[in-house]
């Protein structure tokens, strides 16, 4: 299965190739995607991306991951969260949201299990 391609990125929305809906931030993985619920895991800009806003997507079995500091950057990623995805054999990438859509749908065109989370605003 596949990484779906990010289709479209815009201030406050993103839009993945082969879903209708529009997130404001999301998950994607091979296979899929979905809205990613800061709430569910009481994420803010800082710390930052948790381990657990990472679970779900490196269960999917990815090998890199992508994660979108936002438009400018307010995303804080700890180095605990980096941590996490290397200790499970996971690459890391983590840039500006807009590079980092780039990088995610690079990796995807090549075929890599490339996961990511990203933040479409600040």
């Amino acid at each position: 299965m596949s990484s779906p391609e990010i289709a479209s990125l815009s201030w406050g929305q993103m839009k993945v190739k082969g879903c209708s809906t529009t997130y404001k931030d999301c998950k994607v993985w091979p296979g899929g995607s979905r809205t990613w619920d800061w709430r569910e895991t009481g994420t803010n800009h800082s710390p930052g991306v948790q381990p657990a806003d990472l679970e779900e997507v490196v269960k999917k079995g990815v090998k890199t991951m992508v994660i979108g500091r936002g438009m400018s950057e307010a995303l804080q990623v700890p180095s605990s969260t980096v941590d996490y995805l290397k200790k499970n054999g996971i690459d890391v990438v983590v840039l500006q949201t807009e590079k980092a859509v780039a990088e995610y749908n690079a990796l995807a065109a090549q075929g890599v299990k490339v996961g990511g989370v990203f933040h479409s605003t600040c």
